[in-house]
């Protein structure tokens, strides 16, 4: 039977994990920090919104009147 490797994290050794910072700089960094993730979400839902218009009007209204 092989030997088991044992596999370590990065965050096992202490020079990997990142330096404590202080709160004031925390909050500082967050302020602001979902108003990129709203925009993106925002221009997502306006191009669905757009692609759903060109299906309703180039297909759906060039049939006609249905009835």
């Amino acid at each position: 039977m092989p030997e088991v490797e044992h596999h370590y994290t990065a965050a096992n050794k202490p020079e990997s994990v990142a330096p404590s910072i202080a709160s004031e700089s925390a909050m500082a960094a967050l302020r602001d920090g979902p108003r990129g993730a709203l925009i993106i979400s925002a221009f997502a839902v306006g191009l669905l919104f757009a692609g759903w218009l060109l299906f309703y009007f180039v297909l759906f209204m060039s049939r006609g009147h249905v009835g």
